[in-house]
């Protein structure tokens, strides 16, 4: 990793450790943002860990993911994260004021700086020069009171990224054509770092684009360099003065490379029910669309709204589309509003939503019954959507814009010359939808409403387990396959035994009943378990109705690290191992402690077939003791 960017910004974070990839390492954290779904369980852990105020530089608690308020329950969490905001030292971000990554992009990112969010997308950052990473809510409060993040040292890839992109292509093309490449698998244990004379011709908007759905490779972040896009970018939002220069050095070294000639991709779409699975749009002419999304953290900036609002102007929305339009921020909005570009998507009949995730997280605006939906989303896994038998695609806002007015899906070169945006030079800024801590908080009251139940408390691991595999699943099982999101279930955020009912429930409606009846058990994976959202209540609602272990082939990083962290032991096996299981069967595990404490594989046994299971804990030194001691929570006490 000699002289690369990446090697820049963690030696000059590093709190102990060896930057040799695979090596676990500890990096000093200088701001961390939470949202909603996931910003009440943090501070609930943070205060648990009993520290008066938060330690870091910056940390900003947003509001955007459970903005539908249906009943009383996200609105009771919007008041209790507004007073322990207050009380802690944290930065406010009122519900309305746009979504946690667009808005840290425009008011707070800066070049050099560490970011530690409770939400996958954070490496959106990266496109500022940040070293931005998504975890846990628990690895957040845990920085939040000054605690170093623990990783993995990654490999660092270049993609150097030479000429110019078409007219009609966009960034969301560049990290499709990757994801078609290297597939949502490809970026684990990995950061990629973009770099070569095709990177100045992108705005920051559009790296952090790519830097959004570097999650959806699997890596651990993405980061651009800091340079006169990046300057004029900081200018135009009015804080130059956060301005510093980051680039690679020219013998900077890469674990491997990729060489991406932007002058051939062409517009692309990634088809149900995986961001991996792209084709160009070319191939999927034709195929009718009843229902467009245009936003979320990844495509909502000030000039991917007015493209679409140009590609839009004298049009009508087809009849058989519903279109919806979810700018990215409070300032995006009021600059819509300002210019006109607002009045073009409303004469169109797009529906315009507030500024939050909104459809992205299902939370509202689900598809029709076998509904084709096209977004300019992240994400399109199964049900994610709140429609169980919608077809989600992923594109561009222009591909999308195209789709909305012929209501089939539509390359978008067939429209000719694509308008020309012009944005200005200074953005509007306005703070005041942020509302800042006093400097003593020490007498402000926390507001706590019925729905927000106490932390649960789990026992240290015992030796022996001894229990059923509860649940058989494939490849590349989501988070969202885990703890469904949703309208119905993120309210239940704050309540862990109400959320329990809830696990696995969109793939085997029985789990949860056989949980309670069994006392508990195993769940047996294949590659790739976990990935997705960085949401840990896939890990803390297991653990609450028994869970003990995961059995699997890989698992994703984030979620590997919350099983970690809610006392779930992570075992890894061969696929052998893993075709030989069944659900229904015993398997016993003797002598674990004695075993972890000595870094050795596990000896398990099936109890039903007689088969041995040989089993690889995935942990590193640390994480055995935290394990041992029954989760994170119980080892932080035990050090204090």
């Amino acid at each position: 990793m000699k002289g690369t960017i990446v090697e820049q910004l963690l030696k000059n974070h590093l709190v102990c450790g060896e930057l040799q990839p695979g090596e676990e390492i500890a990096i000093r954290i200088d701001q961390t943002l939470t949202q909603d779904a996931t910003g009440t369980l943090a501070y609930l852990q943070f205060e648990a860990l009993g520290i008066a105020r938060v330690r870091t530089e910056l940390s900003v608690s947003y509001v955007d993911h459970n903005t539908l308020q249906v009943g009383f329950e996200n609105a009771d969490d919007h008041r209790y994260l507004q007073s322990v905001a207050a009380k802690y030292g944290v930065v406010f971000s009122r519900p309305g004021n746009g979504i946690c990554h667009q808005v840290h992009l425009e008011r707070f990112g800066v070049p050099g700086k560490t970011l530690l969010g409770s939400d996958s997308h954070t490496p959106t950052a990266g496109g500022l020069g940040m070293f931005a990473v998504g975890a846990g809510g628990l690895d957040v409060a845990a920085a939040m009171a000054g605690q170093p993040f623990y990783l993995t040292a990654p490999r660092v890839v270049g993609v150097r990224l030479h000429g110019r992109l078409a007219p009609w292509v966009t960034a969301k093309d560049i990290i499709l054509e990757l994801l078609r490449r290297l597939s949502v698998k490809g970026g684990v244990g990995k950061v990629m770092e973009y770099l070569g004379p095709g990177v100045l011709t992108l705005t920051v908007p559009e790296r952090a684009t790519i830097a959004n759905m570097g999650a959806e490779l699997g890596a651990t972040s993405s980061v651009f360099p800091s340079d006169a896009r990046t300057r004029e970018f900081l200018a135009a939002q009015g804080r130059e003065e956060a301005w510093v220069e980051l680039g690679a050095d020219e013998d900077a070294e890469y674990e491997e490379t990729l060489e991406l000639d932007l002058a051939k991709i062409e517009p692309l779409v990634a088809q149900p029910h995986s961001p991996d699975a792209v084709v160009p749009v070319s191939e999927l002419a034709g195929t009718p669309v009843h229902q467009v999304c245009i936003g979320s953290c990844t495509n909502s900036s000030l000039r991917d709204m007015m493209m679409v609002a140009a590609i839009l102007r004298g049009h009508t929305v087809h009849p058989d589309v519903s279109l919806t339009i979810s700018p990215g921020s409070r300032q995006v909005l009021w600059m819509l509003a300002a210019n006109g570009a607002l009045a073009d998507l409303v004469a169109a009949g797009a529906r315009i939503l507030e500024t939050a995730c909104g459809p992205c997280i299902g939370m509202g605006q689900a598809p029709p019954s076998e509904g084709i939906s096209l977004r300019s989303f992240n994400r399109n896994f199964r049900g994610r959507s709140g429609t169980p038998d919608a077809q989600v695609y992923l594109a561009s806002p222009e591909v999308c814009a195209a789709a909305a007015i012929s209501g089939q899906i539509t390359d978008p070169r067939v429209l000719g010359a694509p308008p020309h945006i012009a944005l200005p030079s200074r953005f509007d800024v306005d703070n005041s939808m942020f509302i800042l801590p006093p400097e003593d908080g020490s007498n402000v009251q926390i507001v706590r409403g019925p729905n927000i139940k106490p932390l649960p408390e789990f026992e240290p691991l015992p030796d022996t387990l001894r229990l059923p595999v509860l649940l058989k699943v494939g490849d590349n099982i989501t988070t969202d396959h885990i703890m469904p999101a949703g309208a119905k279930i993120l309210p239940l955020r704050s309540n862990i035994p109400a959320l329990s009912r809830h696990v696995f429930e969109q793939v085997d409606a029985g789990f949860v009943q056989r949980a309670l009846d069994q006392g508990g058990g195993f769940i047996v994976g294949g590659d790739n378990y976990g990935q997705g959202s960085s949401r840990e209540h896939a890990a803390l609602a297991p653990r609450y109705l028994g869970v003990r272990a995961v059995l699997a082939c890989s698992f994703a990083r984030i979620h590997q690290a919350n099983l970690v962290n809610f006392g779930i032991l992570p075992l890894q096996i061969e696929r052998a191992t893993y075709d030989e299981l069944n659900e229904g069967d015993v398997l016993e595990f003797d002598n674990i402690r004695q075993a972890l404490l000595a870094g050795k594989i596990l000896a398990g046994k099936n109890v039903s077939s007689g088969a041995r299971i040989p089993a690889k804990p995935v942990l590193t030194d640390r994480q055995r003791k935290i394990i041992l001691a029954g989760g994170m929570l119980n080892y932080i006490r035990e050090l204090s």
